[in-house]
C-alpha cells in the first residue's frame, strides 16, 4: 500500500530568533516566530508524513499553546512523529519539499538540509530534496516578512 501526504507551515520572521531550515541554522538577519524553535520546513514535513499516515498533525501531537513545546527543537519532534509511523508499520519512500522566502537564500545550505531530514528519517540522501524558491516580492514571503515551507511524502507498508 503507498500513501501521499501533503504538510505546509508559515511563520512570520522577526529579529532577534534564529533562521532553521530542517535542523539547519542558517545566517540571516531574521529568524522564525514560533511557539517552538519555528523551524519551518521541520513542521511541513512533519505534517507530510503524519497526515499520510493519517496519525494527525504536528499541532494536535505538539499544541503551540501548551507550554511543555515553548522553544521545543522541531526536529525532536519531527522524530517523535517519524517514530509513531514507523510503529504503525509505515516506511518512507521519499520526501520533497519546497521553502519559499526572499533571505537568506537555500541553494548553499541545500545538502546540509538534505543530510539533517535523512538522518532524521533514518532515510538515505537520495530520499530527500528540497528546493528553494522566492516570493518574487509579492505578498508577506515576497516582501520578506515570512518564510513558507511545502513538503510531500510518499510512505509504503
Amino acid at each position: 500500500m503507498l500513501k501521499i501526504g501533503l504538510g505546509r507551515d508559515f511563520h512570520r520572521l522577526t529579529e532577534g530568533r534564529r533562521f532553521l531550515l530542517g535542523g539547519i541554522a542558517i545566517p540571516a538577519q531574521l529568524g522564525e516566530l514560533g511557539h517552538s524553535d519555528g523551524d519551518v520546513l521541520a513542521h511541513a514535513v512533519c505534517d507530510a508524513i503524519l497526515g499520510a499516515a493519517a496519525l494527525g498533525d504536528i499541532g494536535s501531537l505538539f499544541p503551540p499553546l501548551d507550554p511543555a513545546w515553548k522553544d521545543a527543537d522541531s526536529m525532536e519532534l519531527l522524530r517523535s512523529a517519524f517514530s509513531m509511523v514507523k510503529q504503525a508499520g509505515w516506511h518512507l519512500v521519499n520526501i520533497d519539499c519546497v521553502v519559499n522566502c526572499e533571505e537568506p537564500k537555500v541553494l548553499p545550505f541545500r545538502d546540509n538540509i538534505r543530510q539533517s531530514l535523512a538522518a532524521a528519517l533514518e532515510v538515505p540522501v537520495d530520499a530527500v530534496f528540497v528546493k528553494g524558491k522566492t516570493g518574487e516580492g509579492l505578498g508577506p514571503v515576497g516582501e520578506g516578512k515570512a518564510v513558507e515551507a511545502v513538503a510531500v511524502c510518499l510512505l509504503t507498508k
